[in-house]
């Protein structure tokens, strides 16, 4: 059993790992300095106080990871020290329904504005003109 590549996961499992070396092992950042430094400046809390890079988290731990635009809420399902296939670092974690739905509506919000950002074509000469007009540029 001393070859076993599972043998530190499972070693893991029964455990603690850390917090920086665990959402590296998830997959959610690509390094562990990113994730230290997401860790650092405040974008990953654990049941609502910011957490530390060091600070060992076990199965059931509730997280909220921010990442980008979105914020995510999950709850610790497994342990790993290893970075391993995406299907299996999906299954080190498991995202709560509310977080999912939160995430969803926000991107169809960011999509609309975005939307109606360029919901019209290129200005005409005419349009242009009137738009100086109005900033005062033009007179």
């Amino acid at each position: 059993m001393a070859n076993d590549p599972h043998a530190k996961t499972a070693q893991a499992g029964a455990g603690r790992v850390r917090l920086d070396k665990w959402l590296w092992a998830a997959r959610l950042f690509k390094t562990r300095a990113l994730a230290k430094a997401a860790i650092d400046g405040g974008k990953v809390q654990i049941d609502g106080q910011k957490a530390k890079a060091g600070k060992e988290i076990a199965a059931g731990t509730v997280m909220t990871v921010r990442q980008g635009w979105d914020e995510k809420t999950l709850t610790v399902t497994g342990l790993s020290e290893q970075r391993r296939s995406a299907p299996e670092a999906q299954q080190l974690y498991c995202e709560t329904d509310a977080s999912i739905k939160q995430r969803q509506a926000l991107a169809e919000q960011r999509k609309m504005q975005a939307a109606g950002q360029y919901a019209h074509d290129k200005p005409n000469k005419k349009d242009r003109r009137l738009r100086q007009a109005m900033k005062g540029r033009f007179e």
